[in-house]
């Protein structure tokens, strides 16, 4: 007969700790941060939401002002969520949090799901035409094979 001492299991605690999701304000970024939302909650986790802000070379060439734009976007990110969490207050409790750093979509989602040592990652399916040449972000987390990775439509 096996000796099976190991801890016995605890109700509540078996779920992700930490669901990173990333937004960039596309309507796919917001479905995806409204069912991470919804999994940190059930689950008890804290929601890390992340906006890379992207470093556009071709965009600073013209003179556009691209940094402007990007802080502009991310501002726009935090009022949002900060509506969305003030309209369910009373309502749910949810721990979340805002992170923006400057970089590649991609690399940035991998930096931050390591730094905050992620238990799964959730990312809205691409709106974009141009990752037929470079690779959605979404398929790209997938293939990294390092946590859980869910794409929502």
């Amino acid at each position: 007969m096996e000796d099976n001492a190991a801890a016995p299991f605890e109700r509540g605690t078996d779920g992700p700790k930490v669901i990173v999701v990333g937004v960039d304000g596309s309507d796919s970024s917001w479905r995806a941060a409204a069912y991470a939302a919804g999994l940190a909650r059930r689950q008890g986790s804290k929601l890390v939401l992340v906006y890379v802000q992207p470093v556009l070379a071709t965009g600073a060439a013209l003179g556009a002002p691209v940094m402007d734009t990007t802080n502009e976007v991310a501002e726009e990110l935090m009022a949002e969520i900060r509506k969305a969490t003030e309209r369910l207050d009373g309502m749910f409790h949810l721990r979340w949090e805002f992170h923006t750093l400057r970089g590649d979509p991609y690399n940035g989602m991998v930096q931050m799901a390591d730094e905050l040592k992620a238990d799964a990652v959730v990312v809205g399916a691409s709106e974009s035409a141009g990752h037929r040449i470079m690779g959605s972000v979404a398929v790209r987390l997938v293939k990294a094979g390092r946590w859980p990775v869910t794409v929502v439509p």
